[in-house]
């Protein structure tokens, strides 16, 4: 008998030291937050550029296309290797290689060639280093060429007759979107439903008809339509801007969003109640997205004469993951196209007798304040505005 009991206290025994010796791994291995698929496992290659350009540069671009040139040097996407919240969480997360292949696509912007890969997933690439590498080209970013260079021509909507340069049809722009827009996770230990940066698997999860393709596409969003020459002295026809304004842009998130506040019928005892609604009216996708560290905040509160705050309720409008252990999704209030979110305050008039005005703030915020100290990011520019603000008077002030 205590033989066998000292078995199973052995078997215990090992099973829970596997079992504690398993979480401190998952704690402590490096965090795969995604799959790494083929179409961005390695930077786009670029060995053979036609005569005809010479420079894969947007300076060179901007000899012929200089309005588009124009717009995309006013664009985070510009910005995508120089942005300084970029460079500190990128070294913060250890410099890892497959981030770059987004934000500096084209092969001669890395200081370095992926020639393979040590692991399966390919989460830890094998490098040399790359004798093309163009320090200036970097600094451009995700550049013309990021999005339109592919074996040796340039992607277009409308082709090529008369062009200096090989152009290729695409059947549908937003194909250049998906390389980096669509980063996926279907496996256990990763997302399974909405990855970060993973733009347009919100839109296919969430929008009928989206995997079909009838639903709103990034172009038609994020590159309004405009009449213009497409180059110098061309004919003037319907022209995608590339502009790209989103998070980073308050004109672009306060027109995706439909912001009302309201009083409601009196309640007894001279109670006071108003609704705020708050609709995304504007995005195929969840608003805020990108990210998980964007987040909306609403806030109502209740004024004095002075502006003093007498009562006040804040709502977080976040996606909420917890990442370690594992990877998982705890609540996700952001807000979905199309749904109405209602946050309604009430109050005692008889208990706030100062009270004069009810004032209601929704803020965008671009990165949350815990993470921002967390990497040690000294932010130059604001990391959060003003979406809504607007006050409702509910008393005359009183005479002192």
């Amino acid at each position: 008998m205590t033989s066998g009991w000292s078995r199973r206290s052995i078997v215990l025994s090992f099973a829970l030291v596997a079992l504690l010796a398993f979480f401190a791994w998952r704690f402590l291995r490096p965090m795969n937050i995604f799959v790494v698929s083929e179409a961005f496992e390695r930077p786009v290659p670029t060995g053979s550029i036609p005569a005809s350009l010479g420079s894969l540069s947007a300076k060179k671009c901007a000899a012929c296309h200089q309005s588009i040139y124009d717009e995309w040097s006013t664009t985070i996407h510009s910005q995508a290797w120089t942005d300084p919240y970029y460079q500190v969480d990128w070294v913060f997360d250890g410099r890892q290689q497959i981030c770059n292949n987004c934000h500096i696509p084209l092969d001669r912007k890395q200081e370095h060639l992926v020639v393979g890969f040590e692991d399966r997933e390919k989460w830890r690439p094998i490098l040399k280093p790359n004798p093309d590498f163009d320090p200036q080209l970097q600094h451009e970013g995700v550049t013309c060429a990021a999005c339109h260079f592919r074996d040796g021509e340039i992607l277009g909507v409308s082709g090529g007759e008369g062009a200096p340069h090989p152009v290729r049809k695409v059947a549908d722009s937003n194909e250049m979107c998906r390389r980096c827009h669509v980063v996926g996770g279907d496996r256990w230990d990763t997302f399974y439903r909405l990855p970060p940066c993973g733009t347009i698997v919100e839109i296919q999860s969430t929008q009928p008809g989206a995997a079909s393709g009838t639903a709103p596409g990034c172009v038609q969003c994020h590159m309004p339509l405009t009449e213009r020459t497409i180059v110098a002295g061309g004919a003037a026809r319907a022209v995608r801007m590339h502009l790209w304004r989103g998070g980073h842009d308050p004109a672009a998130v306060k027109k995706g969003l439909s912001v009302t506040l309201e009083e409601m019928p009196r309640s007894p005892r001279d109670g006071r109640s108003f609704a705020l609604t708050i609709t995304n009216i504007g995005a195929a996708h969840y608003l805020p997205t990108g990210t998980p560290d964007r987040h909306l905040t609403v806030s109502i509160r209740l004024l004095d004469q002075k502006g003093a705050v007498l009562r006040e309720t804040e709502h977080v409008l976040s996606r909420v993951i917890m990442w370690r252990p594992f990877i998982v999704d705890l609540w996700d209030s952001r807000l979905p196209r199309g749904e109405p979110r209602v946050y309604r305050f009430e109050y005692a008039a008889d208990d706030y007798p100062d009270a004069v005005a009810i004032e209601a703030t929704v803020r965008y915020h671009l990165l949350a304040e815990s993470r921002r100290k967390r990497i040690d990011y000294e932010n130059v520019d604001p990391i959060a505005y003003d979406v809504y603000r607007t006050r409702i008077t509910v008393n005359s002030p009183r005479e002192k």
